[in-house]
Order: structure tokens, then C-alpha cells, then sequence
């Protein structure tokens, strides 16, 4: 069976006060439905606080066959052995991020509510490009707001997949799958889901293969 045109990439919350815990739910939420990735991102947080959620959490998604990307840091997700990495435009470019990681990495980049930007991104050799944030979102400061057409944009002129970030719930995605993104990027979509991650992942799940 071919996965939806639409897939569920996780981001974890920026802080994580038992890592213990959230490991138990992350992986009862990975077992809930198809999740393509899993992005760990922790802010603030030192390398050491980094370097023991990557050791714990890696693991389980990559075992489960989801790829393992961390934030900001192509240095430390190269010494880590995570997958791929997600920059920013103020991070390390995509080239210094692929000369950190190898050629077989997934590196992806934070595009806001420009298709320049993302196809800068693009000529540079990134894999993936984010776009958002599409709704108001606790989760991080935002300044950007695209319009859902930016990915069906994306999708009619350009190869590389787009993934739509920023305050994407149950109730809200739809939309954004019938656009045209790739990838939803969710995190307290599924953290903070009232009725838990699992049934959040299944939700999203059902939205996707439904294409909205």
C-alpha cells in the first residue's frame, strides 16, 4: 500500500522536563499510524541535554523506520548519527550543513512565506523545504503568515517537497493536504491533543489519507 500524498512529521515540544516520559509516549504515538519523520528540537537546551535526547529518542523512530532530524546543529546530528538536519536562515547553509552530514543526509530548511527563499533552498541541494507559519502557534515566535496556495505553488513548479509548519491541528490541516503540502509539520497538535498523542496520530492519519 503506497503512503498518502500527505505525511505526518512529528517536532518534539522544546522542552522536555522527563525524557523518560516523553519517550513512552513518543512511542506509543509512532505506533499509533505512518510518521515519516521526527524532528528533535529543544530550545534552550546545551549539548549535553541534546546529545541524551538524541541517544534515547533516535532509537525509537528509527527503528520503527522514521527518519531522525535534529534542529539547528548539522555538527551535532552528524556526531550523533541522526538522519538529516533542519536549518534555519540564520543557521549554517545547506552546503557547510551537507559537507557536515554527507551526501546521503536529509537536510531541510525554514522558508517562512517565500518561494525565493525556497528555491534558493532548492539550488543549494536541500531536501525539503518548510513553509509557515500557517496558524498562530505557541510553540515558537512567528512573523510569517503564507497563504495555503504557496504549496500548491510549490507542488505544481518544483520537485522537492514542501512541509507546512505553524499551529497545524486535527481541526485546522485539511486545508493544507488539499494545497499540496508534502508534510505536516505538527508538535503540540499531537502533544498537546486532548484526547492524547496516540489518537492525535491516528486523527492526522485519517486527514491525510483522506488528501483534506
Amino acid at each position: 500500500m503506497s503512503a498518502p500524498a500527505c505525511q505526518l512529521y512529528l517536532i518534539t515540544p522544546p522542552v522536555l522536563e522527563d525524557l523518560e516520559a516523553f519517550a513512552a509516549v513518543l512511542e506509543r504515538a509512532l505506533d499509533a499510524g505512518p510518521v515519516a519523520a521526527l524532528q528533535i528540537r529543544l530550545k534552550p537546551a546545551d549539548d549535553t541535554m541534546i546529545t541524551a535526547a538524541v541517544q534515547r529518542l533516535a532509537p525509537l523512530a528509527q527503528q520503527r523506520g522514521v527518519a531522525v532530524i535534529l534542529n539547528d546543529r548539522p555538527d551535532l546530528a552528524a556526531a550523533l548519527g541522526c538522519d538529516g538536519v533542519h536549518v534555519g536562515q540564520g543557521d549554517a547553509p545547506v552546503a557547510s550543513a551537507r559537507r557536515l552530514m554527507g551526501p546521503s543526509a536529509m537536510i531541510g530548511v525554514t522558508c517562512h512565506d517565500s518561494r525565493h527563499l525556497g528555491m534558493e533552498a532548492a539550488e543549494a541541494g536541500a531536501d525539503y523545504v518548510a513553509f509557515g507559519a500557517f496558524y498562530p502557534t505557541a510553540t515558537k515566535a512567528t512573523e510569517h503568515r503564507p497563504e495555503p496556495d504557496i504549496l500548491t505553488i510549490w507542488q505544481e513548479t518544483m520537485v522537492i517537497p514542501s512541509v507546512a509548519i505553524g499551529g497545524i491541528t486535527v481541526d485546522n490541516a485539511a486545508p493544507l493536504v488539499r494545497a499540496g503540502a508534502d508534510f505536516l509539520a505538527v508538535s503540540h497538535g499531537v502533544w498537546g491533543f486532548a484526547d492524547g498523542a496516540e489518537a492525535a496520530v491516528r486523527a492526522f492519519s485519517a486527514v491525510c489519507s483522506a488528501g483534506g
